[in-house]
């Protein structure tokens, strides 16, 4: 007796249903772009923990920098402490020398903020600018166009974009 079902080629077995019959040629395509895909898999985990590596060392980097810098302010602070401690021993014996102390202090901080790039600025008699001034006052009736500085109560440090703090100023007004 002879059936009626068609016979199956041989290894269709494997193959689902409605899977075209695979060449030996379209077996070595296949089995190239599989291999293809696990060295492109293989080359991006590598790239991604490259980039993880790099992350990591930036950070530490960074904060290494910024310890040497906090480290250089701090280092030129030092001289201002160790002079403001040499005056307070010598007001006992010279209370009056306290003062030039002081001064001489004030003055060589004031020298130190300008060398890390925050320069003391005496803005009186220029043109207020609420970038770099902040007017607390204002007084009408002076010599002075109006919107000049006439009086800085507060001095500002730094200059153009990179500032400590604006200035505190009283600014002419209107006669």
């Amino acid at each position: 007796m002879t059936s009626s079902t068609p016979s199956s080629p041989p290894g269709s077995e494997d193959r689902p249903a409605g899977q075209p019959e695979v060449g030996e040629d379209d077996a070595a395509t296949i089995a190239d772009l599989r291999a293809r895909i696990d060295d492109l898999d293989q080359q991006r985990r590598r790239a991604l923990a490259d980039a993880q590596n790099l992350r990591r060392r930036f950070a530490r980097d960074t904060a290494s920098v910024r310890e040497e810098e906090r480290a250089a302010a701090a280092r030129l602070w030092l001289t201002v402490v160790d002079n403001l401690d040499r005056a307070l021993e010598h007001a006992e014996a010279d209370p009056a020398s306290i003062v030039d102390g002081v001064q001489a202090v004030r003055d060589q901080a004031v020298q130190m903020l300008g060398e890390l790039g925050f320069p003391r600025r005496d803005d009186t008699g220029e043109p207020f600018d609420p970038a770099r001034h902040e007017a607390i006052g204002s007084m009408p009736g002076t010599n002075a166009p109006a919107g000049t500085v006439v009086h800085v109560v507060q001095p500002g440090y730094g200059s153009g974009e990179h500032q400590l703090r604006p200035a505190q100023v009283v600014v002419a007004g209107e006669p």
